[in-house]
């Protein structure tokens, strides 16, 4: 079933997912809204429709990969779950030591098609980073996709971007906030441990 960017947004809303306010991303840049996919996707249904669309979209674009993998802990669950709507096996990296690695036994098949699935994609450094762990395992990334991509395509993660949302989102750095945003306390949500900023 296709999903246009409103049909998608809707879903985030009926989540609860959307939030405004003023937020510190995970690559440490600060937005006035949020999108918490953990909180669309704790919702099995809504995870099948929104992924169920993603992965035809993937397909739409001719990519026919062999495994799917998701770097921790943003795309874990959407990374699952596109692995079961392609039939595929689904793999994730973790961050140790600040870097991406394998761990649990997972492993790839030299030359292996990979997709390498994202939550949401706002400068692309942890697509990029995750993509040079799966290249340096063995594997060939083909694509990357993502539910919102907020770059609205200026991302480059050095591999096509398939997203099922594109949103035109503004970004700040810490030293650059405009007015509205400094005003109000900076939030934290995501899963990426970093200093509180205002």
């Amino acid at each position: 079933m296709a999903l246009d960017t409103d049909a998608v947004m809707e879903e985030f809303r009926r989540a609860g997912a959307l939030l405004e306010g003023h937020f510190i991303l995970s690559s440490g840049l600060h937005s006035s809204r949020y999108l918490q996919c953990a909180l669309a996707m704790s919702d099995p249904a809504r995870a099948a429709r929104l992924c169920g669309a993603l992965a035809a979209n993937v397909t739409a674009a001719g990519f026919t990969p062999d495994i799917v993998v998701s770097p921790a802990m943003g795309g874990v669950v959407v990374g699952y779950e596109m692995g079961r709507q392609l039939g595929l096996r689904a793999l994730f990296t973790e961050r140790v030591e600040g870097s991406f690695v394998f761990r649990r036994g997972f492993a790839l098949e030299e030359g292996a098609r990979v997709l390498m699935v994202e939550d949401v994609v706002t400068t692309g450094l942890s697509s990029r980073e995750c993509i040079e762990t799966i290249t340096q395992n063995g594997g060939n990334v083909i694509a990357g996709c993502c539910l919102i991509d907020r770059s609205n395509g200026a991302a480059d993660i050095g591999v096509p971007l398939v997203s099922l949302a594109r949103l035109d989102v503004p970004t700040y750095a810490a030293d650059d906030l405009p007015e509205s945003l400094e005003s109000l306390p900076a939030i934290k949500p995501g899963s990426r441990s970093l200093a509180a900023r205002t």
